[in-house]
């Protein structure tokens, strides 16, 4: 079959030559007009039309000279980051977590609004809620602050990108629903839903101490179980893709929130793990969950941290249940798709150490490519708190769609 090409209009090569141009500013924090242009390889007059346009958008400003041996010395343009805020949020855990970011990520406002089981209605009214004191506290048009471009949220269960179509988000209790739609005849501004994984692959990508690597994975493990994943610089967003909590690892397991037995979310997420501990704190009175906790039925997921942080020997076993199936599924996305780093995230992976070194084992063990070039497989490394990185990972997604910038 032959492709059918269309040539780009004036207007969508002009759109592209000054998204290009704010990109590289953005990058290079400080860079003269002359070096946009050997960078970018556009013309002179190219160049300073579009970033007398970004000015004039108030987007980039210039910030004086630099001396040079000879001529001119060529005058420096910078970002200015608070030209634009983005309004992002994180729907994933029992608490809404939203914030106003700038273009730089830099939280100007957060807030939190507590879930407490509500969903369908209940639970979209709240985000509607989130969104309004959002907008409020604006600080729009104080001098010196942008308006708010658009709305980015992560958001756990499986979505059409493309069209910001939720196909389902089972705790939630949103089925077929067209949040990115909703959003928009609602308050009249741009809109992005991805995935919560996808959204903290996207702050990692962006943001974190792997910033820029071609390839990367990070797996949460947390209440439910889910990789985003990015291949040659590249999310990869089709359906359904990095769900592999809902992989079957067990023949005969317990009943999964999906419908099906012996997945993974079974095994190693929060609440199987909070489960097996409180089995290991009944049978052994000595192990140290039972000082973090008043009762076995008191365990939560932070009294099991803490125990392993103390060095609770009686927790091995628990780990290496969860080292070994996290291992296998690492394994098998290192064999399908060839990836050398793996971060985790979630609360478990706040096991640290003791947790990494048996997914290493494992992962070696399962896997002929990693025993031939061992993969990188670490911790996230940016904001300690899960949410925040959801919140920073939705709005680079909305800010790459509406400005280009990564």
């Amino acid at each position: 079959m032959i492709a059918v090409t269309h040539k780009a209009t004036r207007e969508q090569t002009k759109l592209h030559n000054k998204r290009l141009i704010l990109k590289l500013v953005y990058d290079q924090k400080l860079i003269s007009r002359a070096d946009v242009a050997r960078a970018t390889h556009l013309t002179a007059t190219t160049v300073s039309t579009a970033i007398a346009e970004l000015m004039s958008e108030g987007l980039v400003e210039e910030v004086g000279s630099i001396s040079t041996d000879r001529g001119k010395p060529p005058i420096l343009i910078q970002l200015i980051k608070d030209a634009k805020l983005v309004i992002a949020l994180d729907l994933s855990r029992n608490v809404f977590r939203g914030a106003l970011l700038n273009l730089r990520g830099e939280v100007k406002y957060q807030l939190d609004i507590a879930v407490e089981n509500r969903t369908n209605e209940e639970a979209l009214a709240l985000v509607y809620q989130l969104i309004d004191e959002l907008i409020a506290q604006s600080p729009y048009p104080i001098m010196g602050i942008g308006p708010v471009i658009g709305i980015g949220i992560g958001v756990p269960g499986i979505i059409d990108i493309d069209r910001g179509y939720l196909h389902q988000a089972v705790n939630l209790g949103w089925y077929n629903l067209p949040l990115r739609d909703l959003l928009v005849q609602r308050y009249k501004l741009a809109a992005m839903v991805v995935n919560d994984n996808q959204a903290i692959v996207l702050a990692e990508h962006h943001f974190g101490e792997h910033e820029k690597q071609q390839h990367l994975v990070v797996i949460r493990v947390g209440n439910g179980i889910g990789a985003g994943m990015l291949l040659n610089n590249q999310l990869l967003q089709s359906h359904g893709v990095g769900e592999i909590g809902h992989v079957m690892v067990q023949e005969n397991g317990e009943l999964c929130s999906c419908g099906n037995y012996g997945c993974l979310e079974t095994v190693i997420s929060n609440r199987a793990v909070i489960k097996q501990a409180q089995s290991i704190a009944r049978q052994h009175p000595e192990s140290l969950l039972n000082q973090f906790a008043s009762s076995p039925d008191a365990i939560t997921i932070d009294s099991i941290i803490q125990a392993v942080a103390a060095g609770d020997a009686t927790l091995q076993p628990l780990i290496e249940v969860v080292g070994q199936h996290l291992g296998s599924a690492i394994a098998n996305l290192i064999g399908v798709l060839g990836m050398t780093k793996i971060l985790l995230a979630g609360r478990v992976a706040q096991f640290g150490q003791p947790l990494l070194e048996i997914v290493k084992q494992e992962v070696c063990k399962r896997s002929l490519t990693a025993r031939l070039d061992p993969p990188v497989i670490d911790l996230v490394t940016i904001r300690p708190n899960i949410s925040d990185t959801i919140v920073l990972g939705a709005a680079t997604a909305l800010l790459a769609d509406q400005l280009g910038l990564f």
